[in-house]
């Protein structure tokens, strides 16, 4: 999953990015109001977390024109704001949710599992294709009732995929959506770790579950669907 920081204060942003990346987030970072709504109009993120006072444009101002605009990211909003009449103008203005500093790390991070599972209210929790479940909160993948160990990036890889249940994913999408903004990646990578992730996930067990579909990318999805 994609996360787009905008947030003035580096140090905060720095913070926050380092910890979302050892979640298996793939994190970019924007530092004014301005940067931040280019950023976010010109790539696909999973969600958008943005503090309210910056320079250039405001946290409000940055939501309002992206809304405007038709872009339906979910938005966590970033304050040290925490009066009622700031947050009404947060939601009014576009955003999904809202979180006043200080905050624990582990609230954002369930706020953002929160904001992830909102456009299917009939997603569950624990993410499942066949006998295979992810679980976003604690980063735990089963199959069969075996526990399968994942690096950081081939979960994000399959966290994308499950989410994405039998779509078809362009080695494009993966890029976009999994690794960062700045990461010299090609579509070779992402075969690779598509391959890592099958080594793990399918070879071991009878049933595959994650199909190549030839001249367009891959999909994940339980055999005879």
């Amino acid at each position: 999953m994609k996360v787009l920081i905008v947030e003035d204060d580096q140090a905060i942003s720095d913070a926050l990015k380092e910890g979302l990346e050892d979640e298996s987030y793939a994190v970019d970072t924007a530092y004014d109001g301005d940067e931040g709504y280019r950023t976010a109009a010109a790539d696909n993120y999973d969600v958008i977390i943005l503090d309210v006072m910056m320079p250039e444009m405001n946290g409000y101002e940055v939501c309002q024109m992206l809304r405007s605009e038709g872009n339906t990211t979910p938005i966590l909003m970033l304050t040290a704001k925490d009066q009622e009449r700031d947050i009404v103008q947060g939601l009014d203005t576009g955003a999904d949710d809202y979180l006043a500093k200080p905050f624990s790390f582990d609230v954002l991070l369930a706020r953002i599992r929160a904001l992830l599972r909102r456009p299917n209210e009939k997603q569950a929790e624990v993410l499942r294709v066949g006998d295979l479940t992810l679980d976003p909160s604690t980063k735990r993948v089963q199959r069969d009732d075996t526990t399968i160990d994942l690096t950081s990036k081939e979960y994000a890889v399959l966290e994308y995929m499950m989410r994405n249940h039998g779509k078809v994913l362009s080695k494009e999408s993966f890029i976009s959506h999994v690794w960062d903004f700045d990461a010299d990646i090609l579509p070779n990578t992402v075969e690779q770790f598509v391959m890592f992730v099958r080594r793990k996930v399918d070879k071991p067990f009878r049933a595959k579950l994650i199909h190549t579909v030839p001249g367009f990318g891959y999909k994940i999805e339980e055999r005879g669907e």
